[in-house]
């Protein structure tokens, strides 16, 4: 499990384990741990540690997982860098803040 946080209650991870096939691939790629192997199925363990970058949904070949990458925190971190400001959750990348979201 991660020490990160990032918008705890508001995470739009989604994981249906009964079509869990036991692949592993989403704790494989997950960079901050958010699924472990329980068995012979996928768990997520700490889902306010998910940062939404949609990995784990992209190598999920059977649908298992859905998360809307490029929202939360990873996508105003990476805004503000090429707006060279702080961190909004703004509606686009063009500064406009909706409130400070990380």
């Amino acid at each position: 499990m991660s020490d990160l946080r990032y918008l705890e209650d508001v995470i739009t991870l989604q994981f249906d384990v009964d079509k869990c096939t036991g692949c592993g691939q989403c704790a494989l790629v997950c960079p901050h741990g958010v699924f472990v192997m329980d068995g012979n199925r996928a768990k997520v363990v700490d889902r306010g540690a998910c940062m939404e970058c949609g990995a784990c949904a992209l190598n999920c070949a059977f649908g298992a997982i859905d998360v809307k990458s490029g929202v939360g925190c990873a996508a105003a971190i990476i805004a503000s860098y090429f707006r060279r400001g702080d961190v909004s959750c703004g509606p686009d990348d063009t500064g406009g803040s909706t409130g400070v979201c990380c």
